[in-house]
């Protein structure tokens, strides 16, 4: 059998696999906090000079928190669910926001914006803030990393209908309020959660959110999105037999009112915690080291709140690795 040679196997390419990133800052006084977020296609954007979609379930090899002596917190380090509901949730979002786009481009195709991305925000805490607070490689400028928009029409307001822009947050409710752009938001697993049937006490057992199609805030959103002036009707049914349950809170279960996703608006409506540590007088040479894992979307909240006296600055390395997909080990969000 002849040997194979290098040129056969798969290269790997260059690219930045430690970033700093400074000025993580916190304020004097027990209780005192900061939270912070990271998008790492953002960032290696940033630093390679080329592009790298946010669709991408990122690998990470590991987190080193530098801080002053007396430096006394605790850190912690969240990210979106990694879970199956938040990748079809994620993928269900993105094939409605591919359609609209589509049907806006079919005789307009020139128009598509060359860097076109499917961006969303991790929560409502990061909405708020905006992408102009993410946390960006030490010494590097921003480039153009905008939101993504969704449109959505509104029957209520006339014969002629209207429209609403939201923009997406990954985990949480629908419409949290305004965010840094004014435009509120739709949450990618209610939306998905409000869009699909139910554990049944009946076959099917659709959530009462699924027939909020119109108006200026539906929460079935997805539907409404293509809401030609008509609604959905209502299939709703209550079934009084025995059957089995399922072992998870659930709309119309004989308890439960509403849907019941983990990371919806209902249901540990929370970023995933990933890891979490002390940071202390005795911490050795102010060095606090997290483990790695892979980080949907890329995003990550870092939160560090403060349970000294004194203020606290500190600076973070994040080591990626290296890996087939443009240098790094990743997937599409597609695979996830």
């Amino acid at each position: 059998m002849a040997k194979r040679s290098y040129r056969e196997t798969s290269k790997i390419q260059p690219a930045v696999q430690t970033m700093t990133f400074t000025s993580l800052t916190v304020p004097g006084g027990a209780g005192a906090s900061g939270t912070f977020y990271i998008d790492l296609s953002q960032c290696a954007s940033l630093a390679n000079r080329r592009f790298y979609r946010q669709g991408i379930n990122w690998a990470a090899a590991g987190f080193k928190f530098l801080t002053s002596s007396g430096a006394n917190a605790v850190v912690q380090i969240s990210k979106l669910p990694n879970t199956w509901v938040m990748s079809n949730a994620w993928e269900k979002s993105f094939r409605s926001w591919q359609k609209m786009n589509a049907e806006a481009y079919a005789e307009t195709e020139s128009v598509r914006p060359r860097f076109q991305d499917f961006k969303v925000y991790a929560d409502s805490v990061h909405h708020s803030a905006g992408f102009a607070a993410n946390l960006l490689p030490f010494a590097h400028a921003a480039g153009e990393w905008e939101p993504s928009k969704l449109v959505l029409p509104d029957t209520a307001q006339g014969a002629t209908g209207g429209i609403n822009n939201y923009e997406f947050v990954a985990i949480g409710p629908n419409y949290p309020g305004a965010g840094a752009s004014g435009l509120n938001a739709v949450s990618l697993i209610d939306g998905y959660a409000n869009s699909r049937g139910l554990p049944n006490r009946v076959d099917p057992n659709i959530p009462g959110d699924a027939m909020d199609a119109d108006g200026p805030t539906p929460e079935n959103w997805m539907s409404a999105l293509f809401n030609e002036g008509t609604q959905q009707t209502d299939e709703v049914l209550n079934d009084a037999t025995e059957n089995n349950e399922a072992p998870y809170p659930y709309e119309n279960d004989g308890t439960h009112g509403d849907t019941m996703y983990p990371g919806g608006g209902t249901q540990a409506a929370i970023l995933q915690l990933h890891d979490q540590e002390y940071i202390t007088a005795t911490t050795i040479g102010g060095t606090t080291r997290l483990k790695g894992g892979n980080f949907p979307c890329g995003l990550i909240k870092i939160s560090i709140v403060n349970l000294g006296s004194e203020s606290i600055d500190s600076t973070l390395q994040l080591d990626l690795v290296p890996g087939n997909h443009r240098g790094y080990l990743c997937e599409p969000m597609t695979e996830m």
